[in-house]
């Protein structure tokens, strides 16, 4: 452990109990110790913190054990997986501005036992999608079902992150917010980037950030995947406008490829043979729904556009009703479709039958 390192652990060991407050909120104190469920703040009583150091030769205080895992570590440690965080640069900041000490100048040397990777690579994206939790009980599922999506059943490449670290730039403060973590993955299932969308901590809307969605590491060609690869899937530009179809199609297919740019880009699974390119009503929506077509025609792939009445299907699900939502789609589907995604009922997350189509 290098020296700042050692220096930050033993300081932050001196408020261990302060700092399992701050960054294991969903924890509590027992005697000693302050159980949770695991390093990234998971409610439960498997991880234990001690608070106060023991006898000679006794655990320090800040060290921990999670008993289901066999995991391990001090104090940076929790800050770096509750915070998401990669390269300790940003976790000695993190710390620091914890405890309230200047912001260090100088980076984690090869001593260091947390290993650095690039800002923003694909093994960043990796590391910050290990590093979040299921979203069942956590805002994000809150932020989602107030946009009307209902049907959180098998999207496990959405992710929640308690303390995601933010800064507006270079020079900015590090900020945390909650945030919603995606996977971008390719054709075979890797992980090559991540999208992270921070939100306010009710679940209400999203963070009062600047840019409150931001991707990081390889996105070209790549997506967010709901299903399977099969024979039909349907594209678009954002998550919660594919969330959005899926409450009504929970059966076909889809990807989110995070903008126009990408939804133009995006590459076709080997067993496609007709792709749905789900509209935005903007001139970049347009844009990339002309540039799929036509790499789709050429690939062989019959391509079709499914249009919303207002700005995106999001917004088209929280003003209408779901029966007006599926009557609009009805015709825009090839019949088969119709008999294949829309014949039978529609479900939600909870199980409660929402509607039939017309």
């Amino acid at each position: 452990m290098s020296r700042n390192a050692a220096e930050l652990t033993h300081r932050l060991a001196r408020e261990a109990e302060a700092v399992c407050r701050h960054y294991l909120s969903n924890g509590r104190r027992v005697g000693n110790y302050w159980q949770v469920g695991d390093v990234r703040n998971t409610s439960g009583r498997s991880m234990f913190v001690r608070l106060k150091g023991g006898d000679a030769g006794g655990r320090p205080a800040g060290k921990w054990t999670d008993a289901a895992t066999g995991e391990h570590g001090d104090l940076l440690d929790v800050i770096r997986e509750s915070c998401g965080l990669v390269d300790f640069h940003d976790v000695a900041d993190e710390a620091r501005r914890f405890l309230r000490l200047p912001r260090s100048e100088v980076k984690s040397d090869n001593r260091s036992r947390l290993p650095s990777v690039p800002t923003g690579s694909p093994e960043s994206a990796r590391r910050l999608f290990g590093m979040s939790q299921p979203i069942t009980g956590t805002v994000v599922e809150t932020y989602l079902r107030r946009r009307g999506i209902t049907n959180l059943l098998g999207i496990d490449r959405l992710r929640s992150h308690p303390r995601c670290y933010y800064r507006p730039d270079a020079d900015a403060p590090t900020e945390t917010w909650p945030a919603m973590i995606a996977a971008v993955t390719d054709l075979q299932g890797h992980i090559t980037g991540a999208h992270r969308t921070w939100l306010d901590p009710s679940g209400r809307d999203k963070a009062p950030v600047d840019t409150p969605r931001r991707a990081m590491g390889h996105l070209l060609g790549h997506a967010v995947r709901f299903g399977p690869a099969s024979d039909v899937m349907a594209a678009g530009e954002g998550i919660e406008t594919m969330l959005s179809l899926r409450c009504v199609m929970p059966d076909m297919p889809m990807v989110a490829a995070l903008s126009a740019a990408h939804l133009g880009a995006i590459l076709f699974p080997a067993t496609l043979r007709r792709l749905y390119i789900v509209r935005d009503d903007d001139r970049a929506g347009d844009g990339a729904v002309a540039g799929l077509l036509d790499r789709a025609r050429l690939a062989g792939i019959e391509a079709m556009v499914l249009s919303p009445r207002c700005s995106d299907f999001n917004e088209d699900l929280r003003n209408f009703d779901i029966s007006a939502l599926l009557a609009a789609l009805r015709i825009q589907l090839a019949p088969e479709d119709v008999l294949r995604f829309l014949s039978t009922s529609v479900w939600t997350g909870a199980g409660d039958e929402i509607g039939t189509p017309p």
